[in-house]
């Protein structure tokens, strides 16, 4: 079973991506289906009935079987290679796949609610949200990648940057985008 290794690793890197791609995109579709939701008839009806519809599409077509292949994959290649499991970055970095699961299912409750015209999130809460899972991604990256070399403190380091130039990278957005709603 070993000489599929390459074959198995590409579909769970394929599903890696197309899981990441829903999880991306996801929540832009829920920040204009909260902004739709603000505005008057028959926008209002018209741009949330669309969205909810590339919403559910994106979440069941793609999202969620990706996540469940990516899974699978994942799963293959832990039983082709057992020995992955007694190395500390891969426990890391199986505390961030966890950490993923638990963003892709609050993001399904955020969906649930969206579809049935339950708003509990300002647009800007969403885009701060949106950003989640692109820390996620960088983390498990640099991990995968780096392995046993990650200095941690360095690593933390480089995560908190990150999220603090996203966060004003937000800021910076809505401040453009006060000035002018069309930017």
């Amino acid at each position: 079973m070993i000489e599929y290794y390459d074959y198995i690793k590409s579909l769970h890197l394929i599903f890696v991506i197309t899981w990441f791609a829903g999880l991306f995109y996801i929540p832009r579709l829920f920040v204009y289906q909260i902004e739709a939701f603000q505005k008057p008839s028959p926008d209002k009806e018209i741009l949330g009935k669309q969205l909810k519809l590339m919403a559910k599409r994106l979440w069941f077509i793609i999202t969620w079987p990706s996540a469940i292949l990516a899974t699978l994959f994942a799963i293959w290649l832990l039983l082709l290679i057992p020995d992955w499991l007694k190395q500390p970055w891969m426990h890391v970095k199986l505390g961030f796949v966890l950490l993923l699961f638990a963003y892709h299912l609050k993001s399904h409750q955020i969906y649930k609610q969206l579809q049935q015209d339950i708003i509990k999130w300002s647009s800007n809460q969403m885009r701060i949200w949106n950003e989640g899972s692109t820390i996620i991604l960088f983390s498990v990256i640099f991990l995968v990648i780096v392995r046993d070399a990650v200095n941690w403190v360095y690593g933390v380091i480089g995560i908190i940057v990150l999220s603090i130039l996203l966060m004003l990278g937000i800021k910076l957005y809505k401040r453009i985008r006060t000035k002018n709603p069309d930017a």
